[in-house]
């Protein structure tokens, strides 16, 4: 039995460009997490699996000693003891090109929608080099993504990361189709991780609808995908969008969620040992959030943008969530959607007093912001003096400013509201919020 060192030096002087490809044995299987022996590969790289049908892909997610845990791509069925791991030399990648559009790709880069294979001239890896910031075009540009609400009070800059802070139910992934289809970026590039099987075809057939796919590529890895496709899924999504961008193309980037990859990766580090820090949450979740969303955001002088909206399902409407407090800390502002208005039928159900674009000062006039925080300051302060008015407790004349806010909720109720499948340009949103705005101060 050879030593620590002396193993090390082997490695060390090992060239492993001209070894053959040596195979090992599942020596473990426990839950999701395969254990195998006898062969070398790196964290990151593919094993093909022997199993009763014939191979299935894995990927080396950790290693102790001499053993390498994987974790497998898809369903775990036929695997016995001692059937052999094949260490792949290829290196991942996925294929991308303008014939993408219009497609539905799986975690990995797949088609799914029985349209055939897609043939393209280049493939991409899943870990672009990192983008310097120093380097990044500012964000100077508005978004239009034709809903009232955020272009008007909530303004969006191309290359801006947002986070859509909402509960189960209350209408993130309608709201996400209405971006689709009112959004004035050149591609799409929609990321359905961990949703319902019945939702993605939902979202595909009926919420994005056949206008929207024309220039989308939709990423599905449903709640049945094992966890290392729905981690994948993200990343997929990441480098599509980064492929688009790097044409000069400007990318609206919808992952609907990021709470769901984080829970992928929380059930990944957990099966192999990594110890859970914050409600259940190992550390490494933390350090793959910033990772994950910094790949968006605008490029260099000759490329293009990545305007990202990463959904957070917070988990009993609970802002204060690890994921949903952590997620809030490293994007560019947060939209969150109230089931309180979404019961009340008031669609969408944003909640503009507790939501926050970052970015708006630096893509609007100080116009436009004077309009915005007028009308904002109006639903506060309705919102805090709620309950008094609706008992009937507070006393016309008592505040003019209460008074005002009063007379102006009903109008502002309807202007924050919009149909499922209405679309109002970036102008014509500036334009009814100058109206409104004059109502209220004349009010």
């Amino acid at each position: 039995m050879l030593s620590f060192d002396e193993r090390l030096s082997q490695y060390k002087v090992a060239d492993t460009s001209t070894q053959p490809i040596v195979s090992g044995k599942l020596i473990r299987v426990v839950g999701l997490t395969l254990e195998a022996v006898g062969c070398s590969a790196a964290v990151g790289s593919l094993c093909r699996v022997e199993t009763n049908d014939g191979f299935i892909d894995a990927e080396v997610v950790g290693f102790s000693g001499e053993r390498l845990f994987l974790m497998p791509s898809e369903r775990l069925t036929g695997v016995l003891p001692g059937a052999r791991v094949i260490p792949q030399t290829e290196a991942q990648g996925i294929p991308v090109g303008m014939e993408l559009l219009g497609r539905v790709l799986d975690g990995i880069g797949k088609p799914i929608d029985g349209k055939g294979d897609i043939v393209t001239a280049q493939t991409s890896q899943f870990n672009n080099p990192r983008i310097n910031p120093l380097s990044r075009k500012a964000i100077k540009e508005p978004l239009d993504v034709g809903i009232k609400a955020i272009n008007a009070l909530l303004t969006v800059g191309q290359g801006q990361r947002m986070g859509l802070f909402a509960g189960s139910g209350v209408g993130k992934s309608v709201l996400l189709g209405m971006m689709t289809r009112g959004t004035t970026a050149d591609v799409v590039v929609v990321g359905l991780i961990g949703e319902r099987g019945r939702e993605v075809k939902e979202f595909i057939e009926e919420i994005l609808g056949e206008e929207g796919r024309k220039r989308a590529v939709v990423i599905a890895a449903p709640a049945d995908a094992s966890p290392l496709m729905r981690l994948k899924g993200c990343e997929t999504s990441l480098t599509i969008a980064e492929y688009f961008r790097d044409q000069g193309l400007n990318v609206l980037l919808l992952m609907d969620s990021l709470t769901r990859f984080a829970q992928a990766q929380r059930e990944i580090a957990l099966a192999i040992g990594e110890p859970p820090a914050t409600k259940g949450y190992p550390p490494s979740v933390f350090a793959k959030l910033p990772a994950l969303v910094e790949r968006a955001g605008n490029g260099n002088e000759n490329q293009g943008s990545i305007s990202a909206f990463f959904t957070v399902l917070t988990e009993g409407d609970d802002l204060q969530d690890p994921i949903a407090d952590a997620s809030r800390a490293i994007l560019d502002g947060h939209i969150v959607l109230s089931r309180e208005l979404a019961d009340s039928g008031h669609f969408p159900a944003i909640d503009v007093g507790k939501s926050i674009s970052r970015v708006m000062p630096m893509v609007t006039s100080e116009e436009h912001q004077t309009l915005a925080r007028a009308l904002k300051q109006a639903y506060s302060l309705y919102q805090e003096n709620k309950e008094l008015i609706t008992i009937g407790a507070y006393s016309r004349g008592s505040d003019p400013r209460i008074d005002k806010a009063i007379v102006i909720r009903p109008k502002l109720d309807h202007f924050l509201q919009q149909g499922m499948k209405d679309s109002i340009s970036y102008n014509d949103c500036l334009t009814q919020l100058a109206t409104l705005t004059q109502q209220f101060v004349n009010s």
